[in-house]
């Protein structure tokens, strides 16, 4: 049965109407929080949905009951499915990290990623929601993040050529609960969500109690975001030889923004780009005592030669 909203829904209609109509992938793993993404884009029949799921074979018939229950939900939706195991992309996951939860995210997204390309969709639908993100921008904040990463999960990212939408990041988990009781509309609980083993959860037991700061992260990650687009447009966009007094005469904050963007654009690795790492290009900038040619996270050398700032370029590649 095509599910409808009512007035009662309101907050998650006006949600899922910031999705662009067309064909798209939608993550579903089973759990509450998107059986409800999925059961409120069908609401919207101008979207052509792909349900894709991967099985993570680490609770053994419990992640195979969740691949079966999302078969059946596909069935029961009349809607395109694919479900995929953790080994099946092993072999293609390019992450060296040693946190599980990592290799995990990596999967998804490479299956996502295969799911996109073979049937022409426009990206992946996930329902992180507000939740998530007072929990995502608390682990960053205690990770020493400064403003770009204390933003949070954004509205809508490129992951490589990667289309990713977060419509749901302003709907609370309670209210998403909500309309699945209200709906009647079943889904499978994952008992490893509650385990302290994993910070992520540790942090999830001490926000549900403590509202006041769900919503006071929800909040640092939107001064963060709109801070960050200051930024964005008021920090100069460096050269790729760029004169080291460019960054030498602009204050702190101008400066590390425009040397972050240019290592990013030089094809330093993201996830490697420390605030340290940051003041390292800096540093070389402003003091002509300094090494003349540095590392940086990626491979990434760069050089400094009179006066001007480059990529250092080896010789057998030129």
């Amino acid at each position: 049965m095509q599910p409808c909203l009512t007035s009662y829904d309101e907050p998650l209609s006006r949600a899922v109407a910031t999705i662009p109509p067309g064909p798209w992938a939608v993550g579903v793993s089973g759990g509450a929080d998107s059986v409800a993404l999925l059961s409120l884009l069908r609401t919207r029949p101008d979207l052509q949905l792909h349900i894709a799921h991967l099985n993570h074979q680490t609770r053994g018939v419990e992640s195979d009951g969740d691949a079966q229950f999302v078969h059946q939900l596909a069935i029961a939706c009349n809607l395109p499915c694919t479900i995929a195991r953790l080994g099946d992309f092993k072999p293609d996951l390019k992450t060296t990290s040693n946190n599980p939860s990592a290799r995990y995210r990596a999967a998804r997204m490479a299956l996502f990623q295969s799911v996109v390309r073979d049937e022409q969709l426009q990206g992946v639908i996930l329902a992180h929601h507000a939740d998530d993100q007072a929990e995502t921008i608390l682990q960053r904040l205690l990770r020493g993040s400064g403003p770009a990463g204390l933003q949070g999960i954004q509205p809508r990212i490129l992951l490589g050529t990667l289309c990713v939408l977060h419509p749901l990041l302003s709907i609370p988990r309670d209210s998403l609960r909500q309309y699945l009781t209200h709906h009647c509309i079943e889904w499978r609980e994952d008992a490893s969500n509650r385990s302290p083993r994993y910070l992520r959860n540790r942090l999830r037991l001490a926000l549900i109690s403590q509202l006041y700061l769900r919503n006071a992260l929800v909040d640092l990650g939107r001064t963060c975001a709109d801070w960050t687009r200051s930024l964005d447009q008021a920090a100069p966009i460096l050269t790729e030889a760029f004169p080291a007094s460019d960054l030498i005469h602009l204050p702190d904050p101008l400066a590390h923004h425009s040397a972050k963007r240019w290592l990013k654009e030089r094809g330093a690795d993201p996830t490697g780009l420390s605030p340290a790492s940051v003041e390292q290009l800096i540093h070389m900038a402003c003091d002509a005592a300094s090494s003349p040619r540095q590392h940086f996270p990626g491979g990434l050398l760069v050089r400094r030669r009179k006066g001007l700032i480059d990529v250092d370029i080896p010789t057998s590649l030129k």
